[in-house]
């Protein structure tokens, strides 16, 4: 098998399909219309689609991110990673904390140009979240422990908030990707369950390779408007 060729970031917008069905998300990506590079399915969408949602956007071209976060024993997720592969999704996410197995059974699917994310801590979890699940530690420096466990294990890069990219970026090999969820203009939560928030140009400055909008687009009264802004401050921010 071929290794993975260099990464296009494109645009470097993924815009999240965060929609309950297929003609929910046939219409987003038709008003997107392009502006964005990147689209995201994530659980909700490819639970009421299935896999032929996924099939079907690659095949049309679409840069697909699936966004399941796998966490599971290594052989099972080892034989769910090839099937993503076989959709022709370019990303896709597992849990850091299903350990360096479990990222490093991935390793087949990779080698088929898939590349895979390890989520670090969700951007909806504060350190009082964490503490009620019994981790102790700092929330940014579990997020620096997960991702050096990623890089270790082989993983293509991690998906952190944009409030930890500027650290793992100082601890990362070249070429090592970071997806940033969280991106709200003007970097306010808005009442929604994000809470570990920034703007798409300050997630940029802060080495994010790639960042993740859902609402702030899907919402949108023109979505494609709103993607093509975001670019723009993307493409402002280097």
């Amino acid at each position: 098998m071929s290794s993975p060729s260099a990464f296009d970031p494109g645009n470097r917008l993924i815009a999240a399909l965060d929609v309950p069905g297929r003609a929910e998300s046939d219409a987003l990506v038709a008003r997107l219309g392009g502006a964005a590079d990147w689209l995201k399915v994530g659980l909700e969408l490819f639970i009421a689609a299935g896999p032929a949602l996924v099939r079907d956007y690659a095949e049309g071209g679409c840069r697909i991110m699936l966004d399941l976060k796998l966490h599971d024993i290594p052989a099972t997720v080892e034989r769910a990673a090839g099937c993503a592969a076989d959709l022709g999704a370019r990303l896709l996410t597992v849990h850091a904390a299903g350990g360096r197995a479990m990222i490093e059974a991935t390793r087949a699917a990779r080698e088929s140009g898939l590349r895979i994310l390890a989520v670090t801590v969700l951007t909806s979890l504060d350190q009082r979240d964490l503490a009620e699940v019994g981790e102790d530690v700092p929330l940014a420096e579990l997020v620096l422990r997960r991702a050096r466990l990623a890089i270790d294990a082989g993983a293509d890069g991690v998906v952190a908030s944009p409030h930890e990219a500027a650290a793992i970026r100082r601890i990362a090999p070249p070429g090592f990707l970071i997806v940033t969820p969280g991106v709200r203009p003007g970097a306010s939560a808005g009442g929604d369950d994000q809470k570990r928030v920034a703007s798409a140009a300050d997630a940029r400055a802060a080495g994010a390779d790639l960042v993740v909008v859902g609402r702030p687009i899907r919402d949108a009264a023109d979505p494609a408007g709103a993607a093509r802004a975001i670019a723009a401050e993307l493409a402002a921010a280097g």
